[in-house]
C-alpha cells in the first residue's frame, strides 16, 4: 500500500520503515532532515524510500500540514510526531474519508499513576503533566470522535509505547534519569543511591517491539481501527531490580543505598531530578494482553533485554568504559 510515515527517521521509524518496505509498501517518510535512519539495515531499506522534507512545527502554524499529507495520497498513514489536539485535528480534517488506516503514536502516559496492575487501555485515565494531558486529548479526539463520525470518517488505531530504547540512545537509568554516569557507577562498582527504597517501576520497550505493534495493527486492520494497543515489554522493572541487573552486566554486584525523595532530589541537579520524579509518579506497569489477543503481537524483548542492548551499544561507543578499563 502506498504509505506514509510522518517523522520516520527516529527511533520508531528505523526499525518500522525497513519492515514496511520489505512487506511491499509503498512508503514516504515526511521529516526534518535532521536526523538519518541508525543501523546499515535501516540505512539499506532507505534507498527504497521517497523523503520529504517537512517542518510540521511551521506547517501547523501556517495551517498547510494536513493539505500537505493529504496531497500525498496515502493509503495509510502513521504519525509519529503529533504532540497537540490541535495539530491532530488539523490533520485529521485533511484526511477524512481519504485514507484506509490512520495510526498515531501516543504513550502509556495517558494512564497516570498505576493504581490496578497491569494497567489495560481501558484504565480510568489520570494523566499528569503537559505531555500525558496533551496525547490524551489527541486519543480520545481520534477514537471517540473521528472515528464515529458518518461524513468522512478517520478509521483511527493509537498506539502507546514505554520508555523506547534499543541501540543508538540512551535509556532511562535505574535512578529515572538520563545520566550515563549511573550506568558507568554501577559498571565500576561505586555506589549508586536511589530515591525512597527503589520499588517504583519503570517500564522499557525495544523500538522494533514498538514497531512491532504497528505492523501487527496494520496487518489486523478490522480489530485495530477504533482502538488503542500498549506497545511495552511483557513487565515493568523497579529501579532496584534494574540496578542490579545491571551491575551484573558488569560482573559486580550492585552497593546500592537509599534516601527519601525530599533528600536524594536535593544531591542531583534540578532537571535531572524533575525527569525522575515524572518516572517515579508514573511508575508504569502496563498490559500486552490486548494486543496479544487481537493482534496477536508478543514483544521478542523483556524490560531489561531491551536496556541491555541499548547499554551494550553505549560501550561499544566508548560512553561507558567497561569494568576494569
Amino acid at each position: 500500500m502506498r504509505t506514509v510515515v510522518i517523522g520516520g527517521t527516529g527511533h520508531i521509524g528505523t526499525f518500522l520503515v525497513p519492515s514496511l518496505i520489505a512487506q511491499g509498501h509503498e512508503v514516504t517518510v515526511l521529516s526534518r532532515g535532521q536526523r538519518s535512519p541508525y543501523g546499515p539495515g535501516a540505512r539499506r531499506a532507505w534507498t527504497g524510500v521517497r523523503t520529504v522534507e517537512a517542518d510540521r512545527q511551521a506547517e501547523d502554524a501556517a495551517g498547510t500540514f494536513g493539505e500537505r499529507v493529504a496531497g500525498l495520497d496515502a493509503e495509510v498513514v502513521i504519525d509519529l510526531i503529533c504532540f497537540s489536539e490541535d495539530s491532530a485535528r488539523q490533520l485529521g480534517a485533511a484526511l477524512a474519508g481519504r485514507v484506509r488506516h490512520f495510526l498515531h503514536c501516543g504513550t502509556i502516559w495517558v494512564h497516570g499513576p498505576s493504581a490496578a496492575v497491569p494497567t489495560t487501555e481501558d484504565s480510568p485515565r489520570r494523566p499528569l503533566g503537559k505531555y500525558g494531558i496533551a496525547k490524551n486529548a489527541v486519543e480520545r479526539y481520534l477514537l471517540h470522535e473521528m472515528n464515529v463520525r458518518s461524513d468522512g470518517a478517520l478509521p483511527s488505531t493509537v498506539i502507546h509505547p514505554g520508555h523506547i530504547t534499543g541501540p543508538g540512545w540512551v535509556p532511562v537509568n535505574p535512578a529515572g534519569n538520563l545520566d550515563v554516569g549511573v550506568f558507568q557507577d554501577l559498571a565500576d562498582g561505586r555506589r549508586v543511591t536511589l530515591p525512597n527504597l527503589g520499588l517504583e517501576t519503570l517500564q522499557h520497550v525495544h523500538a522494533a517491539d514498538v514497531a512491532g505493534v504497528f505492523l501487527a495493527a496494520l496487518a489486523n486492520r478490522s480489530v485495530a481501527v477504533g482502538e488503542s494497543f500498549h506497545a511495552v515489554a511483557a513487565g515493568a522493572v523497579t529501579m532496584r531490580g534494574y540496578a542490579e541487573a545491571v551491575a551484573r552486566w558488569f560482573g559486580r554486584d550492585a552497593d546500592l543505598a537509599f534516601l527519601p525523595w525530599e533528600r536524594w532530589s536535593q544531591t542531583v541537579p534540578d532537571d535531572r531530578a524533575a525527569v525522575t520524579w515524572s518516572h517515579l509518579t508514573h511508575s508504569p506497569h502496563c498490559s500486552m494482553e490486548k494486543a496479544g489477543r487481537l493482534l496477536g503481537f508478543r514483544p521478542r524483548h523483556s524490560a531489561l533485554d531491551a536496556t541491555a542492548e541499548a547499554v551494550d551499544a553505549l560501550v561499544a561507543e566508548g560512553r561507558i568504559a567497561p569494568a576494569g578499563a
